[in-house]
């Protein structure tokens, strides 16, 4: 059943080409709108106040990542949340490194608490530390394992009413409903800085189509990632061939490769 549902989702992405609005940091933001228009969505990356109002007024979704936070970015991110509710659009928080500092911490913590409709896709030390855990981190790196953040993932889904995907070796997408398991990807993606970023961008536009559960996004990373691996030497031609994967993407690959269990 879930592949069926990851491929309806990918076909409607593809027919629709939604438009996502990005707020998210300065290391990743050529990555990001790369990943999502080779998938077939339509990026934004929109920071001003002055513009955010109108754009979620048409946007699908909106995705906020606070790699790169600052006083200046926070009051940002609130408004555009309070203007994606205003419309009724899903909002995908990436909690960057929470647990690495206060200011994250919290941050994250009041955006996930301001959104009508989250989905929350972090690695696993993230996802403990935002359900007030301890978590082992290296800054932005994640040193928990994805079964650790389990019950963390459980406990923010019950706060927040959200979905939750902790990503990492083996993904997870936790909901009120169920908890289903990802098998694929690949080593090499830890190697390569804002993959995690990209599959919360890729979350948002499969949210802006209606899968407000995070699992399309995972299950098309996963299967894309691992495919680019298979041909590339190592983390600089990955980038490349992941983009080529994402577009090269269709419903008989994605059902040939899916390594998905409930």
């Amino acid at each position: 059943m879930n592949k069926q549902t990851i491929v309806s989702a990918f076909n409607q992405l593809r027919e629709s080409k939604p438009l996502v609005v990005n707020i998210t940091n300065y290391v990743v933001m050529n990555n990001s709108a790369n990943a999502l228009l080779s998938v077939g969505a339509s990026p934004i990356m929109a920071h001003s106040s002055q513009e955010l109002a109108e754009m979620m007024s048409f946007a699908g979704a909106l995705v906020i990542n606070i790699g790169t936070l600052d006083s200046q970015w926070v009051p940002r991110m609130l408004y555009a949340v309070e203007q994606a509710n205003k419309h009724g659009k899903p909002v995908v928080l990436d909690p960057v490194g929470c647990g690495a500092s206060q200011l994250r911490t919290e941050t994250s913590r009041q955006i996930a608490a301001k959104a009508d409709s989250l989905i929350i896709r972090g690695n696993a030390s993230e996802i403990i530390a935002l359900a007030g855990e301890k978590a082992q981190s290296k800054g932005v790196d994640a040193l928990d394992s994805s079964d650790d953040a389990l019950g963390a993932a459980w406990h923010l889904v019950k706060e927040y009413q959200a979905s939750v995907v902790i990503s990492g070796k083996t993904d997870f997408i936790v909901t009120k409903d169920d908890v289903v398991k990802l098998g694929n990807g690949h080593p090499m993606m830890t190697y390569v800085t804002g993959m995690g970023c990209t599959l919360s961008a890729l979350t948002g536009a499969f949210a802006a189509v209606g899968d407000k559960t995070g699992l399309t996004a995972a299950a098309v990373m996963g299967v894309a990632g691992e495919l680019a691996a298979e041909r590339s030497r190592g983390p600089g031609s990955f980038q490349m061939n992941l983009l080529d994967e994402l577009y090269q993407l269709d419903e008989s690959i994605l059902l040939k490769h899916l390594i998905v269990e409930e």
